[in-house]
């Protein structure tokens, strides 16, 4: 399978879609959109590396494209910077991780992921070149063809520590991978976002759910329901699909802004 733009002009996009969607959308009408659609797998199986900040982060900003990755044979992995340690109220940081680290795990599974932890602690996560040398080691032992993380300008520390200790990490691999950046909870954490990549995650949209609900010392239900269903929906509608997760594509090779192997 493979990612082609969709055939949709700006002008009929925007005949189409200003009226539901307002005046916010005339700026994403301008943007290469892309969805996904259904032909047979590469004969090589890539290795797909997603890190996240935090558990649930990696199920809420690309649990999408990690399933449909998964599902079609190729080797996905989650890497979480911290076990989410301090995301228990009245639980001691030690209980918290074993807790949400099952969490990790059962959201893995439903996925089709081998869940890597980086030990840094949730809160105390740092920008240093141990933690980057660290990180480096880890990633270079998956060899990654792509890796996804978090875009560098969010809110939440963790969530640069862990955007900008996978650039790093990412810039110094013998084989540099292709490095997309995702959202979460854009407007309220995720700053400044403007996608260049959109994925069709229609077909995997209840999976995603699971995988999210599954993390339910977080509440995942009220995660989806207040923030990433209603992100699926409105990247789905500038893609012209139904639902849909958005990226930014570092791009230093080509004019490209297409996943390979979906």
């Amino acid at each position: 399978m493979r990612v082609q733009p969709v055939d949709l002009s700006r002008r009929d996009f925007v005949k189409h879609s200003l009226a539901a969607a307002g005046p916010a959308m005339l700026a994403a009408a301008t943007l290469p959109l892309t969805a996904a659609v259904s032909e047979p797998a590469p004969a090589r199986k890539l290795k797909v590396v997603c890190v996240g900040g935090h558990p649930d982060d990696p199920e809420s900003g690309c649990g999408g494209i990690l399933i449909r990755y998964s599902e079609a044979g190729h080797s996905v992995a989650i890497v979480y910077l911290t076990r989410g340690e301090r995301g228990i109220s009245g639980k001691s940081l030690d209980e918290a991780g074993r807790i949400r680290t099952a969490e990790c795990e059962a959201a893995c599974k439903i996925i089709g992921a081998r869940p890597l932890f980086a030990g840094q602690i949730d809160g105390a996560a740092d920008f240093t070149r141990p933690r980057v040398d660290e990180l480096q080691k880890l990633l270079a032992a998956e060899a990654p063809d792509l890796v996804f993380t978090h875009w560098p300008i969010d809110t939440h520390m963790d969530h640069q520590v862990a955007s900008l200790c996978t650039i790093r990490a990412c810039m110094v691999l013998p084989h540099r991978p292709q490095l997309y950046f995702f959202e979460v909870d854009s407007g309220s954490q995720t700053q400044g976002f403007t996608a260049n990549t959109y994925v069709d995650i229609t077909t995997v949209l209840e999976k995603k759910k699971t995988a999210l609900f599954a993390h339910v010392s977080q509440d995942g239900q009220g995660i989806w329901r207040q923030h990433h269903e209603i992100i699926a929906a409105w990247r789905g509608r500038e893609a012209g699909v139904a639902a849909a997760e958005a990226f930014v594509h570092l791009n230093r090779h080509s004019q490209s802004s297409q996943l390979p192997g979906v």
